[in-house]
């Protein structure tokens, strides 16, 4: 999709594709674009979120002190559950 500078998206465009162009482990969620939001207000001081906030955004999820949710849902689906075989016991 071609954005054209003088086409503004909106927050939910721009999560999309956002989440389209990025890696598991830097995909984003409303959530966290709000976060993002609070914490950039200068970036952000009309409503376009243009693609040039993605760098910054990218920059600002790996700098997170934190997984992201999309990230731990991920990883926990990947945990297989392992069951060992104890020795019996006689009783």
């Amino acid at each position: 999709m071609k954005l054209l500078p003088d086409n503004p998206i909106g927050k939910e465009q721009f999560l999309i594709e956002h989440n389209k162009l990025s890696p598991v482990n830097l995909q984003a969620t409303f959530a966290l674009l709000t976060q993002f939001q609070e914490a950039k207000k200068p970036l952000l001081k009309d409503k376009d979120w243009s693609t040039k906030l993605r760098v910054p955004l990218i920059s600002w999820l790996i700098m997170l002190p934190h997984r992201s949710p999309v990230e731990n849902k991920i990883k926990e689906k990947s945990k297989k559950i392992v069951y060992k075989n104890y020795p019996r016991t006689k009783f």
